[in-house]
């Protein structure tokens, strides 16, 4: 019979846990002092700014226990927080996790979890430094505040945007909602499981490599990523650089499997691209003459799809959309909001 947490206290969890990050995770050379004693610290290296995020995950909020894994729920989270790393044009350094556990829990299903931060933190060299523990009676949750740098000046921002710029999506947007949508109208089984919009929503992909190639290119001028949803994020660079949005429709990348889900839903997959949607893809503007090169530069790292969608114009706040009749609609930029009814 599997050991709960309720069998090994939560001292014991902590020394499994150090035990398999020493065992299977980075030891960054910069780190002075890490698990074990009251905080963690570190050397930050000269020429870089420091980054510092955090995000959270809550059982029934932004998971559903019975159609993901252990392993893909730390994936799923660490992913999260490395997606605003990758906004910013930087890059991993060290993760500091708070968990609320239920006492029933199998400590194998933990010991899962931190595999799944693992295996995304260590392609950068990343490492978990330190984090909390405590017991939770209703839903678990995971925290995490995550610490990345990128070089001096080649911080990217969403507040920088210019008029007439292209506005270009990395991936294809719509494809994690689709799949939740999926998971909510279906019983969990191993095959909806491995359904490929399934896998988009219960283990997403970061964009860490293209971020970082965006900002060593110094040719986008404003950035941000899609966790709150395509529209919503493109609304937020709107607001915060004081330009509108025209987008064209019938340049949205919707792909084939978001095409046969959406008429399996009953759904326009048009709006499945626009609403919230955990996708973590990036958002970029840039000049008109810039637009080839940041296609070339994302291709050189990766073989993302990049697609220019529309261009920001001197209406600030104002998003029209283009149908392929030729008329123009404005739309509302309403993203993710953890307190909308």
């Amino acid at each position: 019979m599997s050991k709960t947490l309720a069998d090994i206290g939560e001292f014991g969890l902590i020394h499994r846990i150090h035990e398999l990050i020493k065992k299977e995770g980075v030891q960054a050379p910069e780190v002075t002092l890490g698990i074990g004693d009251d905080t963690a610290s570190f050397r930050p290296r000269e020429g870089y700014e420091q980054l510092v995020t955090c995000d959270c995950v809550v059982e029934g909020r932004h998971y559903l226990p019975d159609f993901i894994t252990p392993l893909d729920l730390g994936r799923r989270a660490m992913t999260m927080n490395l997606s605003d790393i990758a906004a910013m044009g930087g890059g991993p350094l060290y993760a500091l996790v708070s968990l609320g556990l239920k006492a029933d829990m199998p400590v194998a299903d933990v010991k899962d979890i931190y595999r799944g931060f693992i295996m995304e933190l260590n392609p950068f060299g990343a490492s978990i430094i330190g984090g909390n523990i405590t017991k939770t009676m209703d839903a678990t949750f995971i925290d995490i505040t995550l610490i990345g740098e990128v070089e001096q000046d080649k911080l990217m921002r969403r507040s920088t945007a210019r008029v007439e710029d292209v506005i270009l999506v990395t991936g294809y947007p719509g494809q994690s909602a689709a799949g939740l949508k999926l998971m909510l109208h279906s019983k969990p089984t191993k095959d909806l499981q491995k359904h490929p919009l399934v896998r988009s929503f219960n283990s997403p992909s970061h964009r860490i490599k293209e971020g970082q190639a965006v900002a060593n290119s110094r040719l986008a001028s404003a950035m941000i990523d899609t966790s709150d949803g395509f529209l919503g994020d493109l609304g937020h660079i709107c607001q915060e650089s004081g330009v509108g949005a025209l987008l064209i429709q019938e340049q949205f990348p919707i792909s084939e499997d978001l095409r046969q889900a959406a008429l399996q839903l009953k759904l326009d997959p048009y709006k499945l691209f626009l609403q919230e949607s955990d996708d973590y893809e990036l958002i970029i503007t840039c000049s008109p003459e810039h637009a080839a090169q940041i296609h070339s530069t994302i291709a050189a790292v990766s073989d993302m799809p990049v697609t220019e969608v529309g261009r920001t114009t001197d209406a600030a706040g104002d998003i029209q959309l283009k149908l392929p009749d030729g008329s123009q609609h404005p739309i509302t930029s309403v993203g993710w909001d953890h307190f909308a009814k």
